[in-house]
């Protein structure tokens, strides 16, 4: 199994220069340390990344969005689709399979919907479970400043740094950091990164099992 996660900018048509949103959106995936083989930028303002650690799916949806809202009057929808990979191509886009086929439908329903993250996977427990922690999640994602963004970018490309030494990387103080972290609801959504990995892998390992 396999996680896709698609995605395309939000109010992107509003800057005329291309450049605002693909900056971040190469740097957020470039900095997944996924070869470049397992992810595609296309349509300009839409990507794709396939993700082998079905585990970490939800923390690099996270890492992408805050990339992207470091920039103000953009935002980001993503589909995880959680399945099988039934043919690989010579690039993401040329692939298939299940998992592939979830997170494409699923995005289309993201713009239908007007949700910003869902996933979508063989297992509907899991499906309904997460997406409804999902749409809890996004009260405070989707509302995250610039300066909450680019705090929580921080945190997730340094795991471990002390507060201190991202004030420094950012040129605030200690207790600027802190309440962008307690705004962004940090702790909240590592809580829930968590709680995804662990639902993740109970799910795999029972599907091993019933195998």
């Amino acid at each position: 199994m396999v996680s896709i996660i698609t995605g395309d900018i939000i109010r992107s048509k509003k800057f005329k220069n291309p450049e605002i949103w693909l900056t971040p959106l190469k740097e957020a995936l470039t900095n997944t340390g996924i070869d470049k083989k397992y992810w595609e930028i296309f349509r300009g303002d839409s990507f794709q990344i396939e993700v082998k650690d079905n585990e970490k799916a939800f923390n690099i949806a996270t890492y992408i969005k805050a990339c992207i809202k470091t920039v103000k009057g953009l935002d980001v929808r993503m589909a995880i689709g959680l399945g099988n990979k039934s043919f690989e191509g010579d690039d993401v886009t040329e692939s298939n399979g299940e998992a592939f086929q979830f997170s494409g439908d699923t995005l289309e329903d993201l713009k239908k919907e007007k949700t910003n993250l869902k996933i979508k996977s063989p297992f509907l427990f899991l499906n309904e479970e997460l997406n409804l922690y999902f749409k809890l999640a996004l009260i405070t994602m989707d509302d995250w400043s610039v300066n909450s963004a680019e705090t929580v970018k921080i945190a997730l490309e340094n795991h471990g740094l002390l507060q201190t030494e991202m004030a420094k990387v950012l040129g605030v103080s200690q207790d600027a950091v802190s309440k962008r972290l307690k705004r962004a609801h940090f702790n909240e959504i590592m809580d829930l990164d968590r709680m995804y990995r662990q639902k993740i892998n109970l799910s795999q390992q029972k599907q091993l099992e019933e195998k």
